[in-house]
């Protein structure tokens, strides 16, 4: 038998804990991803992801990560998983006119599609530094509490560690974003006991348990988990 779900018993989906409707419908997920307007800029950065068999964050996901960097006032923001840019876009769109963006990625090749997804919005090279190598690497050299938001768009099983190191990172009252918080709808499910869902599951445990973290869990594309540094 393996370890207690204890994530999934904190927070059940499926048992409603008000009388506020619960959205579940595919057509309702659907109007939502639709209600986040993306421009020529990101539906081209978007094709390149499909071109090179990366998968872009979707609309609303974009969309409430942008909200959230404007709602920090983000002039520094550190992304782990560059893609092609679809994720910095929002995340520049986001940021105060004088924010720097560093992101970081294993693939050097999409950090090129994404340094021209980032030109051809406008956006000057000052405003974005891209860094080929291990998040888990290049981390650790970056300076404690000197941004405003961290977004985590990588390995699912390394997540937890991830945490560690974006805690570190943020300021206090800053950000930590992750993505596939939902895991492709497993996390939800005590039944699934892979090692990504249950690395995803270990980290929602923790924020749940720490005093000095918020979190809160966003059911928008697969899911964005964010945690702001309280002190």
């Amino acid at each position: 038998m393996g370890p207690p779900q204890r994530c999934c018993r904190r927070y059940p989906v499926l048992t409603p804990t008000s009388e506020e409707p619960i959205i579940t419908t595919a057509q309702s997920l659907a109007f939502v991803e639709d209600f986040a307007h993306e421009d020529d800029h990101l539906a081209a950065a978007r094709q390149r992801a499909h071109e090179v068999g990366v998968t872009p964050i979707g609309a609303a996901a974009g969309a409430a990560l942008s909200f959230l960097t404007g709602a920090v006032g983000a002039r520094a923001v550190v992304e782990i998983g560059t893609g092609t840019g679809v994720s910095g876009l929002w995340l520049l769109r986001g940021m105060l006119p004088d924010g720097v963006l560093t992101s970081v990625d294993l693939e050097a090749e999409n950090q090129r599609h994404a340094r021209e997804a980032f030109a051809e919005a406008g956006y000057k090279p000052q405003r974005f530094r891209l860094i080929a190598g291990s998040g888990l690497d290049v981390m650790p050299r970056m300076t404690d509490s000197g941004y405003d938001l961290v977004f985590l768009d990588a390995e699912l099983v390394e997540y937890v560690d991830y945490l560690d190191q974006a805690m570190r990172l943020v300021r206090p009252g800053g950000v930590v974003v992750f993505n596939h918080a939902l895991g492709d709808d497993k996390v939800g499910d005590p039944a699934q006991r892979d090692p990504e869902t249950s690395a995803i599951r270990d980290v929602l445990d923790q924020v749940s348990r720490e005093d000095d973290l918020r979190g809160m869990l966003l059911p928008v594309g697969d899911g964005l988990l964010a945690v702001q540094r309280i002190s």
